[in-house]
């Protein structure tokens, strides 16, 4: 076994093992689908421990001895977003399961953080309150990314944790092994909007809000945008399709 603690909690190593240990028959359950999310209470503080799929035999390999896992990467990206100002939940710890010849598991814990609302609630409800500002306060949020040199690649609708405190919208990315950090162009930077929405009107906001903090012409951003957009739809609902013909043939 392999595992890395933050400093800060470097004190509860023996609590956090014993959560690993028993991870399959304690916790509380929030989430089942392909990855698993478990909660634990650690002397009062409610922590996030995440398990990831053990993967297919190539990757068990590429993971053993080519790529860092996606346990060790979201608990470095954690740290460097904060280290950037950047919102994310309190990195904790990851570990590692790998035998002589292949990976096996691993599990990213942090702290649990409550919120309000995702993304997904703005795509799915116009009339939730302050539905505009919430949408532009995002979308300075993610142009913030971009002037850090961070391209969120799962930037999606459940991965931006928003929490509304007294008018003000703070943001936390979640689900964050999948990163790049480097200087991105206008067009790298119009297309991580690309997996959020399929709703033109939004679209039209975010470009607006864009276009005025980047010094961009909005027809310029919006083209960009609400082309990303319907290309992602168009592969997103074509994957969809077929996944469902399969399913019928293999039944």
């Amino acid at each position: 076994m392999n595992k890395i603690f933050h400093p800060i909690y470097k004190d509860y190593s023996i609590e956090i093992d014993a959560f690993i240990e028993s991870f399959e028959t304690s916790g509380k359950c929030i989430k089942e689908k392909r990855n698993k999310l478990k909660l634990f209470n650690l002397n009062g503080v409610v922590v996030n421990i995440k398990s990831f799929k053990v993967p297919n035999l190539l990757n068990k390999i590429f993971y053993k001895f080519f790529r860092k896992s996606k346990a060790q990467r979201s608990f470095e990206y954690a740290n460097k977003l904060l280290d950037l100002g950047i919102g994310t939940p309190q990195p904790i710890a990851y570990y590692e399961f790998p035998s002589v010849f292949f990976f096996k598991h691993s599990y990213y814990v942090s702290e649990h953080h409550k919120y309000d609302l995702t993304f997904r609630e703005l795509s799915n409800n116009t009339e939730y309150p302050n539905h505009e500002s919430i949408l532009r306060a995002f979308t300075r949020f993610t142009h913030q990314l971009h002037n850090n040199n961070i391209l969120f690649l799962d930037h999606s609708p459940g991965n931006t944790l928003i929490t509304v405190k007294e008018n003000e919208y703070h943001f936390k990315l979640v689900d964050l092994n999948r990163m790049v950090f480097k200087p991105l162009t206008l067009d790298e930077r119009i297309s991580n909007f690309e997996r959020l929405t399929p709703h033109k009107h939004i679209v039209e906001i975010m470009s607006d809000e864009y276009a005025k903090i980047s010094g961009n012409s909005y027809t310029d951003i919006f083209t960009k945008m609400w082309n990303a957009t319907e290309v992602f739809q168009y592969k997103f609902n074509r994957k969809k399709r077929l996944k469902k013909k399969l399913k019928f043939w293999i039944k």
